[in-house]
């Protein structure tokens, strides 16, 4: 962590990043995953997006910043924490918590935005402004034990795996909130007619459940599209009592990864949980963290689609709600506005969105350069 002092005629300004990383399987991707190396065009590794592209980003603006002497009007940190892959436990929060005062901050940027995507012709920047809640739950599923070698239809296992089912499955009620529909709608402007119409279909809760699903095609986009206007869960760790391959356990401890959209709540996600498993197994929140939202009308945001439309004219900027969490979440509880702006320049044809956590994640080099100018002009602009 560094800080550039400015006069103190305006609150600082927070640069934020994270420096590790999810596994990566060497034996899935076209290129080793650590070895940072540049070929066709990209620099490839587990990190280029999230999100050590960014802290290399950041890093460089702000050395600029220090090296050519720049006065600043406002606290310029930048700040690279640890376990946001995780519970942030040892990163932000435990910044937020023991020394706020450190990255205590008017706006923070951070990850997860200005990247581009292509919408029939137009390049369209997307700035994060609003990222999902936790809701971790734990479901315990209880049965009569039995001996392997004779059918337990109605055991723990069996129902476990029936709940298994109706989770993975399950096609939660819209909740659409403010940031959802900002987006949903500058996304229509900049569509065909049957896309905008369809778009806009998906801000009405009943409508909406039956546009996604039936008319919006299988893939990538149908599943980003449902995780910014619904809560969803998904089960991710399975436990069974016992070590005994012959005896049928008494017990199964589904733990579940639950994300609450902004404009619904925790309860509502129990409640909606709730009404999939049926009245039987036990369900117990384990950790908990409320949605973020943050306003894209203020300076700041203004002069980040300035800068982009500027460096690409002809580019659209919208707000976007992003379907996961960052560190954002936890500087908010200083009442820090935050937005996601790692701009980047990306080709028509990536799949970006399918890289996070995925294979061969990597970033075209040109987008980069792009990038690295739009920062330091933002940059420039609102701290110098």
């Amino acid at each position: 962590m560094s800080r550039l002092p400015g006069d103190g005629s305006a609150e600082p300004l927070l640069l934020s990043c994270h420096l590790d990383t999810v596994p990566a399987d060497p034996s899935r991707w076209t290129r080793p995953p650590f070895s940072g190396e540049e070929a066709d065009g990209f620099l490839w590794g587990r990190g280029a997006i999230d999100m050590k592209g960014f802290a290399a980003m950041a890093f460089t603006v702000f050395r600029r910043l220090k090296r050519q002497g720049i006065r600043l009007k406002r606290d310029v940190i930048f700040a690279a924490v640890a376990d946001e892959e995780r519970e942030c436990e040892y990163g932000s929060a435990f910044l937020v918590q023991h020394h706020p005062d450190l990255i205590r901050a008017e706006y923070c940027i951070n990850e997860v935005g200005g990247f581009s995507i292509d919408v029939k012709g137009t390049r369209c920047y997307l700035i994060q402004v609003a990222e999902r809640g936790l809701a971790r739950l734990r479901i315990r599923v209880t049965g009569a034990p039995g001996h392997g070698a004779k059918p337990c239809p109605d055991g723990a296992v069996a129902r476990a795996g029936e709940i298994l089912t109706k989770l993975a499955r399950a096609r939660l009620p819209h909740h659409v909130g403010e940031p959802t529909q900002r987006f949903l709608v500058g996304m229509g402007k900049h569509s065909g007619p049957v896309e905008r119409l369809v778009l806009s279909g998906l801000l009405h809760p009943q409508l909406g459940r039956f546009l996604l699903h039936h008319v919006v095609p299988p893939g990538e986009r149908r599943l980003a599209l449902q995780s910014i206007l619904s809560n969803t869960v998904n089960p991710t760790i399975i436990q069974a009592g016992g070590d005994a391959i012959n005896v049928v356990p008494s017990e199964v401890i589904i733990l579940v990864d639950g994300r609450v959209v902004p404009g619904s709540s925790t309860a509502e996600l129990l409640s909606e949980v709730r009404a999939l498993t049926g009245p039987e197994p036990a369900i117990e929140l384990i950790h908990e963290e409320p949605p973020s939202a943050f306003s894209s009308d203020t300076p700041v945001f203004a002069e980040m689609s300035r800068v982009l439309q500027e460096m690409d004219p002809g580019a659209a900027v919208l707000p976007y709600p992003i379907f996961g969490a960052t560190d954002s979440r936890n500087y908010a509880k200083l009442g820090t506005i935050c937005y996601g702006f790692y701009p980047l320049r990306l080709p028509a044809d990536l799949q970006f969105s399918a890289l996070f956590h995925g294979d061969n994640e990597r970033i075209p080099v040109e987008g980069f350069r792009f990038g690295l100018e739009a920062l330091e002009r933002l940059i420039l602009r609102i701290a110098a």
